[in-house]
């Protein structure tokens, strides 16, 4: 399994929010190039770049940033990239300055032909973002929750060909209280492409357990709070994603 560090970019810095909540935010970098060298340097093998302006405004915000580390890191190790992407030209841009992925939320719900679309377009390179509240996706930043079941979605959405599923549980994000595995593998189990784990990710132990959902399909794990605060060292995490 992959650990991958998130890098959220609100005006310019690094940030971690809680619950998705932009008034509730924590610098943790004023350089997210210098920050994404440092994951790259302890050994990640993919990043997580999140426009949180970009989400709330519906349109890519901190797009400056993300090229520079695509340029940069993205030489040498797979760069993903969500929030804001609502549009064909939008993912070419990205996709043209060195980004591997995007990864498509907001707009996946609220308009599934532009996903068609992308994946049509864009083969092995759009991954979907479900990002959910008791079972129910939310939208627009996590602003608001609709009646949408993940897994529902989930299942309609792979027959379009997304590359993967980035599941997030917002009532953990940024709350340090544990990764939802429950959901995580009942998601897991109901799909036939891999699923990537997000929010809570706290300790090694929550690791370990979504690290048993591999053979399931649980391809990877983000994690954010965690790591810039030091609850874990991220090369001894990364040591455990890979082998236990």
């Amino acid at each position: 399994m992959i650990l991958i560090p998130a890098i959220d970019l609100k005006g310019g810095h690094c940030v971690r929010l809680r619950q998705g909540v932009m008034e509730d935010a924590t610098v943790f970098s004023e350089n997210p190039l210098q920050m994404a060298q440092h994951w790259y340097n302890q050994g990640a093998e993919r990043l997580h770049l999140v426009d949180l302006d970009g989400a709330f405004e519906g349109r890519p915000e901190n797009e400056s940033i993300i090229n520079k580390i695509a340029e940069g890191i993205g030489k040498n190790i797979p760069v993903q990239v969500g929030g804001g992407i609502r549009d064909i030209p939008t993912v070419e841009r990205y996709l043209d300055r060195g980004v591997t992925f995007v990864v498509i939320g907001t707009a996946a719900v609220k308009n599934p032909a532009f996903l068609k679309e992308a994946c049509s377009a864009f083969p092995n390179q759009i991954i979907v973002g479900l990002d959910a509240k008791d079972g129910k996706v939310a939208v627009d930043g996590w602003a608001n929750v609709t009646e949408h079941s993940v897994i529902d979605l989930a299942k309609k959405f792979q027959s379009y060909g997304v590359e993967e599923f980035i599941y997030t549980d917002i009532g953990r994000d940024g709350m340090m209280n544990g990764a939802n595995v429950e959901a995580t593998q009942a998601l897991a189990a109901a799909l036939e492409i891999p699923v990537i784990a997000s929010g809570g990710i706290s300790s090694l132990e929550d690791i370990r357990k979504l690290r048993e959902l591999e053979a399931e399909g649980v391809k990877g794990a983000i994690t954010g709070r965690a790591i810039y605060e030091e609850a874990f060292d991220f090369e001894i995490a990364n040591r455990v994603a890979k082998y236990g």
